[in-house]
């Protein structure tokens, strides 16, 4: 039996002194730069070096694109990496269709990160044994803590906005699921929708007057033009809470929601897995379940609202300035 452990410790030594001997290369491809995205590839490539990965990053960003997240999704085939990572549904779509038709040959190991809904993104069809040469991280709200926050800070919302890219599935998907839990409160949702950046203040204005309250969630598109709604949320007094709190910082109320830093950073405990030589559709999908909350009272102040006590108190960050 000693024999048998000592023949296990050996081959494991072996295994993780060969994964950090040889550099590995991966292909990148990143729907669009916002502080949210770019945290979770900051955590990944963390984790790569804390557990002394050698890794060669090729990243493409389509810039909220998505003809040129198809495009990003062709060319990493090209490129030989020992894996791929889309980063958001939109370009695990692209990369996810690219490699379904591709030739054998060219087809890696493909890890999704900060995708809300792989199966109704059309990404995995089971959760727990995803298939082929697919796997990832989901970044699914638990929207019924958000809402509970939400109505910590106004008890009496009737009518709440919703900004979203409709084209977005992660989106779509959120927005169904708080519409049948706000419908048993008798709480209205109302849309404002953006296609582009450039449509993000637009949407909020088109908010003013007929909601109580605003709440953004994880859309690559409005949180990319965030500042153009927080602009209009300090305008007309109009209170904008978020779904990631990383646009707290930025100015929306606050959020009940992941750090994704640290999404990133368990998205590299996956990898790791991977390039070791598990199968990514033998690996379940994983869900991040630790959530933070971030309030910002200078931006709460400037929209007329002020952060109840119980929540500050318990909050894990506060930006005051």
């Amino acid at each position: 039996m000693k024999k048998i452990i000592l023949s296990l410790i050996i081959l494991g030594l072996f295994s993780f002194q060969g994964l950090m001997a040889e550099t590995y290369q991966i292909s990148v491809n990143q729907f669009v730069e916002h502080p949210a995205l770019d945290a979770v590839l900051q955590g990944f490539k963390d984790y790569m070096k804390d557990n002394q990965i050698q890794v060669k990053y090729k990243v493409h960003n389509a810039q909220a694109n998505m003809g040129t997240a198809t495009q990003i999704g062709q060319q990493i085939l090209g490129e030989e990496s020992d894996l791929i990572m889309a980063i958001a549904t939109p370009s695990a779509q692209a990369c996810a269709r690219a490699l379904e038709k591709a030739p054998m040959d060219l087809r890696r190991p493909f890890l999704f990160t900060a995708v809300t809904d792989p199966v109704a993104a059309g990404l995995v069809t089971n959760l727990k044994k995803p298939g082929g040469y697919i796997t990832g991280v989901s970044d699914l709200m638990p929207i019924e803590k958000h809402l509970k926050m939400l109505l910590t800070f106004n008890p009496n919302i009737e009518r709440l906005g919703f900004m979203y890219n409709p084209g977005e599935t992660n989106s779509t998907v959120l927005l169904k699921t708080l519409k049948k839990l706000t419908a048993r409160m008798g709480i209205k949702v109302i849309d404002g929708t953006a296609t582009k950046t450039s449509e993000v203040y637009q949407a909020a204005k088109s908010l003013i007057g007929k909601v109580d309250a605003v709440f953004i969630p994880t859309d690559n598109t409005i949180i990319s033009g965030l500042e153009s709604a927080i602009k209009v949320g300090t305008q007309f007094k109009l209170p904008i809470f978020a779904g990631d709190v990383d646009s707290v910082k930025r100015g929306a109320i606050a959020a009940m929601g992941f750090n994704y830093y640290k999404h990133g950073y368990q998205t590299g405990a996956m990898a790791k897995k991977i390039l070791l030589g598990a199968n990514p559709g033998q690996i379940p999908v994983e869900f991040q379940k630790e959530l933070e909350l971030h309030i910002n009272t200078k931006y709460a102040k400037l929209m007329g609202v002020t952060p109840p006590k119980s929540l500050l108190k318990i909050a894990d960050k506060i930006y005051s300035k």
